[in-house]
């Protein structure tokens, strides 16, 4: 599929109906859904631009179609975003995520829900460009976390649904890996982790250190019971993974009980849903996540708190953020000035649809490594629907620190997208554009 979007309009998305006041387990403007894509934003120096993707739609249809974009940093402007692909669904959880080889390529990484419709992989035929893409492959894969190592090529963390043994009509999530050196070419799929039910993951780079943060699903309900803290990395490119401390582990992860657990919330009765992975200034893992009492929405599964585990260098160190009003409330963390401020920037207000997905947005500061948190600032305030899945660009510039989308939470509805720069300006992407270039839109502060 090629061309322009008329402007910059989000994908609407729900997930398990409910005969409540709260309509859904979770929903809204899900164009930036879910944390376990990444990246989908990247900053590149040589062009001075923030490219993006995200899941869009056109003309009120409710039809995913995967987007790219960027943002000029000389020119304060954006183009119209181009149509990649129509991925012929509604469901959010095919949003695409984005990679940048050190030749300035683009590459697309089309992801599916499951193994009922196909994945793709997309490269820019120009350096810095998203006029045209070459589909690359066709196969299948989820949750997608594609880390380019420069000479080492590709690291590409994914999530693959299979049957497991004893595990009757069920489907498990196994956390997969394959390398490629060029992008066309890839290894046998790697199986990292498959306990009980499956696996969720989050993951980033550091200095060419891949680290992934994981929780597991335990029977009977699988997902819906989410629990406990792992955290493994890589130096390599994949070839092995290690804790924290550098101690090698054996792969994949078959137990729950296995050597990667940083944190046994299980036995605490609390579930565990992963928000980010960030490295402090000295390459040492940051992870922040939420727990929680139950699956459902509303105050009774309550309190949610942001939760941020840090590695010392001997040993991990837990820290409550801020309060919650939703499981799926999805915040990034920022480490600057050298590790001597952090920030985290969630939808951690009640927006004016609350107990539901998002809220307005707030920005919460540490001086202590993590240790305390006080909040800084309201980025968002009196808006007309929730703020969903703020993300934190690879490599992210001051200017464009954070990108998200809007929605009605508790009926379909338009979806805006907004980005926010380091001084906690909001601007709102244009939703219908008028030139083929057009500065975005500040919002009053």
């Amino acid at each position: 599929m090629a061309g322009r979007a008329a402007g910059y309009q989000g994908i609407w998305y729900c997930n398990q109906p409910r005969q409540d006041r709260y309509r859904y387990k979770y929903s809204g403007g899900f164009a930036t859904y879910p944390q376990q894509h990444a990246p989908i934003a990247i900053y590149s120096p040589e062009a001075r631009k923030t490219f993006f993707c995200y899941g869009g739609v056109e003309g009120g249809r409710q039809e995913l179609l995967h987007m790219v974009s960027y943002y000029d940093h000389a020119r304060h402007t954006v183009p119209r975003p181009a149509v990649l692909l129509n991925k012929k669904t509604d469901d959010a959880h095919d949003n695409p995520v984005l990679s940048l080889d050190p030749d300035g390529r683009l590459w697309v990484f089309s992801n599916s829900h499951g193994r009922s419709r196909p994945s793709f992989i997309h490269r820019s035929r120009e350096p810095y460009s998203i006029d045209s893409f070459e589909q690359v492959a066709e196969t299948n894969f989820s949750y997608g976390q594609p880390w380019h190592l420069g000479g080492r090529g590709f690291l590409f963390l994914h999530t693959r649904y299979n049957r497991a043994a004893g595990m009757g009509t069920e489907t498990g999530r196994w956390l997969t890996q394959m390398t490629s050196p060029d992008g066309r070419a890839w290894s046998e799929p790697r199986q990292l982790a498959l306990a009980l039910r499956g696996h969720y993951q989050v993951s980033w780079i550091h200095d060419g250190k891949v680290g992934t943060a994981f929780d597991v699903h335990p029977p009977p309900l699988g997902l819906n019971q989410r629990t406990n803290l792992y955290y493994m990395e890589t130096r390599d490119g994949g070839a092995t993974w290690r804790k924290a401390d550098g101690e090698p582990v054996e792969l994949p992860v078959r137990s729950e009980q296995h050597p990667t657990l940083v944190r046994d919330y299980r036995r605490e009765g609390l579930l565990v849903y992963l928000k980010d992975l960030q490295y402090d200034a000295q390459g040492r893992p940051v992870i922040v996540y939420l727990t929680s009492r139950g699956f459902e929405p509303g105050p009774e599964q309550g309190p949610r708190h942001f939760t941020l585990a840090r590695w010392t260098g001997t040993e991990w160190l837990f820290s409550a953020i801020c309060t919650a009003d939703h499981n799926y409330d999805h915040g990034s963390l920022y480490i600057e000035d050298g590790g001597r401020l952090w920030r985290f920037l969630a939808p951690s207000a009640p927006g004016p649809q609350p107990w539901s997905t998002g809220g307005e947005i707030e920005e919460w500061i540490s001086r202590d490594s993590g240790r305390t948190w006080k909040k800084a600032r309201e980025l968002t305030r009196g808006s007309r629907f929730n703020h969903t899945y703020l993300r934190r660009p690879l490599h992210a510039h001051p200017d464009f620190c954070a990108l998200w989308a809007d929605g009605d939470a508790l009926h379909p509805s338009p979806s805006s997208l907004y980005f926010a720069n380091r001084k906690g300006e909001v601007f709102r992407l244009p939703f219908t554009m008028r030139r083929g270039e057009q500065e975005p839109e500040r919002l009053r502060a």
